[in-house]
């Protein structure tokens, strides 16, 4: 089993995802564990303040280290066992951007502790002296570490093994390739107007209202079918 161990301001934010759907049954059937730690519990403020103005100057708050050491060194002494590998992580813009290597490589730890930052910014301290590594999920800038960390928690779950049920599942192993469903051929000018309206709807063109399934994929020909799916694949 691999457990996450989520520190954050906003606990809730995880809630409903980690509760629906392939986290759910993972949790069920003890492959995945996911629990979150609200970082206003371990701040020495009486006023839970986690935050406070950058040294040097400039706008808005900065995590401070205090709260997040403190979780963190909370969270490891739960660790039941030195044997288990644990590995802590903070999402942020300057880290190794997050690929399916990286995921597999994680999804071999126990235990990962995910430092979610907010505001500013967390003091580079918690980069320097507590994370074992920094993650960024993209190019580009969000208001906090909690979807990253929830990007994480899945891209890492889906190499572990009993998550997808299956490994054939895994996009990473088949590749990417166009896949379809019934109806064999569909009319959306009748999907989407009824019988009598002559207009059609914005986009689509009366020309085009006949969308149909590769032929290839209704051959019952397994063999052609794997050469066609290969020959589609995109990286």
């Amino acid at each position: 089993m691999v457990r996450f161990r989520v520190i954050t301001v906003f606990p809730r934010i995880f809630d409903s995802y980690v509760n629906e759907s392939l986290f759910k049954r993972a949790k069920k059937e003890k492959i995945v564990s996911v629990d979150t730690y609200d970082l206003r519990d371990f701040t020495n403020d009486r006023h839970r303040k986690v935050d406070d103005r950058p040294f040097g100057g400039g706008p808005g708050m900065v995590l401070q280290i205090q709260p997040v050491y403190d979780a963190v060194k909370f969270i490891k002494s739960k660790v039941k066992s030195k044997k288990l590998k644990v590995r802590t992580i903070l999402f942020s813009t300057r880290g190794k951007k997050l690929d399916a290597k990286m995921a597999k490589r994680l999804s071999k730890y126990d235990e990962l502790i995910l430092i979610c930052g907010r505001y500013e910014g967390v003091d580079e301290r918690v980069a320097d002296h507590i994370a074992d590594e920094e993650v960024s999920v993209g190019d580009y800038i969000l208001s906090g570490g909690e979807i990253p960390a929830l990007a994480f928690m899945e891209s890492v779950s889906r190499f572990v093994p009993g998550f997808l049920g299956k490994e054939e599942s895994l996009e990473e192993v088949n590749g990417s390739f166009p896949t379809y469903s019934r109806p064999e051929v569909f009319y959306p000018f009748r999907s989407f107007h009824s019988p009598s309206s002559s207009r059609a709807p914005r986009g689509i063109s009366k020309k085009s209202s006949v969308w149909s399934v590769p032929k290839i994929l209704l051959s019952g020909d397994h063999k052609k079918i794997a050469e066609w799916r290969k020959a589609q694949k995109r990286d």
